[in-house]
Formats: structure tokens, sequence, C-alpha cells
């Protein structure tokens, strides 16, 4: 549930509607996450398929409708239009990493490619992982909790819609040990972005003990 947690946190949405129902709702591209959330959470509620517009992706949503849960969360400091008001939530120790898992796989990214620099004669691979918020704030104190755990580098920047925090090759697989910390199941991953954080460790041969 603290995967769960974090991927809601990440960049789905709660509701109270005018006639006073109350709604959880989690959104995504990768249909085969949302089909573990809501495995995770023993809801038989149907994923439905948003139209497509022109080429773009398939959107897929679950909603959820429980007045409990939304008293939760809003417990927790998540509110209605929460992207620039997204608070941390106290996590215990043990869950924190489940926690960063949801949220990398609901609003975060791994970079890995190789580039050619002008004044070096071969290509570098370059690897990068980076977390993405509306809210600055959260990725704060988001960062200040990765640096407990040993991810000791990283840099915060603005967008142009919202911020990032970034980190480099090291911080990644530190980062990759906190997030996939015993690597079995039942733990919940997005696999694409899994699987290009592992194929980037072992091109650039890099221990990783978890």
């Amino acid at each position: 549930m603290a995967y769960v947690l974090g991927f809601f946190a990440a960049d789905d949405s709660m509701l109270k509607n005018r006639r006073g129902s109350h709604y959880i709702e989690f959104t995504v591209t990768d249909k085969s996450v949302l089909e573990q959330i809501r495995e995770a959470i023993g809801s038989t509620n149907r994923i439905a398929e948003r139209k497509r517009i022109s080429k773009q992706k398939a959107v897929y949503r679950l909603q959820i409708g429980s007045k409990e849960w939304f008293k939760d969360l809003s417990c927790l400091g998540f509110m209605q239009n929460k992207s620039k008001r997204l608070a941390l939530p106290v996590i215990p120790a043990k869950y924190f990493g489940d926690f960063v898992r949801g949220y990398f796989d609901g609003d975060g990214c791994v970079y890995f490619n190789r580039l050619k620099y002008a004044d070096r004669k071969n290509p570098r691979w370059i690897l990068m992982t980076l977390f993405t918020s509306g809210c600055q704030l959260f990725l704060n104190s988001l960062w200040t909790e990765l640096k407990i755990r040993g991810i000791h580098g990283g840099s915060l920047k603005r967008k142009t819609r919202g911020f990032e925090l970034c980190f480099s090759h090291k911080d990644s697989v530190a980062l990759y040990r906190v997030m996939y910390h015993t690597g079995k199941a039942p733990e919940l991953w997005l696999p694409r972005k899994r699987r290009k954080i592992e194929e980037a460790i072992r091109q650039l041969n890099l221990a990783v003990v978890v």
C-alpha cells in the first residue's frame, strides 16, 4: 500500500462532487501497473480506457468511490488539486522505498543513452534518474529523505512545468537499492522502468548490493 500511496502522490487525484460523493482516481498509460494496483487494493472496479486523440498513447483510469479513503488521504495531507501543494507524508522507514518506487513509476523516469561529446573521441554512456513535481517543497523533502539513505548527490531544477529532481549514475544505483530493496514479489513495480535501470547497471558494470 505504500507503493500505491506513492503512485497516487505522483499524478493521481481525489474528488468530492456536488452530490457529496468521494472519488479516488488513478490514471496511467501503462495498463499493467493499474491492474497490479487494482489487485493490491482488492478492487473489482473496471479499468476504463479514455478515447485516444490522433496518435496519442491510450490512457487508462481506475476510479474508486470511497469516503473512507478520501478521509484517510486527507489526514495524510493530500487534497484536491494537489499538484502544487503536495507535501511528503510521514512514511515508516521500512516502507519508504516502496513509496519512492510508487512515485517513481508514476512521475519519474530513467534516461540511459550513449552521447558523443565534442571534446571526447569516444561516446560516453549517460545514466540519469529523475523525479518531477509541480511542488518544489515535495521534491526538497524527498531529496532530504533520500540523502539519509545514502543518495548524497543530485540537483533540483525549475523546469517549464514544475520542478525536476535529477540524479547521476552513481546516485541512480543508490536509488535503485532504495526502491527495489528486496527485489521479490509481492513488490509492485513498472517493469519497463526497472528493466532500463538494470540494463544501465549491467552496461556500466556497476555493483549493486541490495
